[in-house]
């Protein structure tokens, strides 16, 4: 798996915060919270390989090697104990991370995300189709999946600049993501994991339901759901206030070490 680029903000000497983008997003999906968290935390954020500025190997990827990969980073970073965040295949990757290196974990926010994303067999067309067509073949399905409509009425600048990063996504990084999401699956292994888990929903959000975050949060032994009403699927670029509350409480309560 190929190095990934981060981007590291806040005092050197603060916890640390590793926070995990979506399919089809990068760093810049995260503005909102390094806005709220950088001053008392230091923050890692990485962009997926084909993603931002992560070259994409040739596909398809796992989630294990992605996982590997973020361990490499925070590990380049100097960074041993750290909470970590992530959205959709970025809360995917947080699984990963604690049932393979939960020691490392303080704490796990898992946004959007699913211990096995529903239709598995869809994500190896949407891989071809994509390889074929270029991202741009995903730009007409994300308004009402990755934001409500309301919401791309409401804030016309926010949600082009979410789909700026979709056109920005190499295919080859697209589609080795999606084979990963294909072969996903940790729900019966969910009970493994010892790390405080904070599940968010979009209550709004087609791709991973709220009933994917409560199986989530209902089978991790130490393991809480909050459903973010008018949200979908990027619900920490849609609600951040409501998220960014969500989180800080759940670092809160982690008492999250230095890094």
């Amino acid at each position: 798996m190929t190095e990934l680029r981060a981007v590291i903000e806040g005092p050197e000497d603060a916890p640390v915060l590793v926070l995990g983008p979506s399919l089809g997003t990068d760093t810049g999906l995260f503005d909102a919270q390094v806005a709220a968290f950088a001053g008392r935390y230091r923050v890692l954020r990485f962009d997926l390989p084909g993603h931002g500025g992560t070259p994409a190997p040739p596909g398809p990827y796992k989630m294990a090697g992605l996982a590997h990969a973020v361990l490499a980073t925070v590990h380049r970073a100097g960074i041993e104990r750290f909470h970590y965040a992530g959205v959709s295949i970025g809360g995917a990757i947080g699984l990963e991370l604690a049932l393979r290196a939960g020691h490392r974990l303080a704490g796990l926010t898992v946004c959007a995300s699913a211990a096995r994303f529903a239709d598995p067999e869809s994500w190896p067309v949407r891989a071809a189709t994509v390889r074929e067509q270029g991202t741009g073949a995903m730009l007409a399905s994300r308004a009402g999946t990755w934001y409500t409509h309301e919401f791309a009425r409401r804030h016309p600048a926010e949600a082009e600049r979410l789909l700026a990063m979709l056109r920005d996504t190499t295919a080859e990084g697209y589609a080795g993501c999606c084979e990963a999401i294909a072969t996903f699956d940790l729900r019966d292994r969910l009970a493994e994991i010892t790390v405080p888990t904070l599940a968010l929903a979009g209550a709004e959000d087609p791709a991973t339901p709220p009933e994917m975050l409560r199986e989530i949060a209902g089978t991790v032994p130490d393991g809480r759901l909050i459903v973010v009403p008018g949200t979908a699927h990027l619900l920490n670029a849609e609600d951040p206030d409501s998220v960014n509350a969500a989180l800080g409480e759940h670092l809160e309560n982690c008492a999250v070490p230095r890094g």
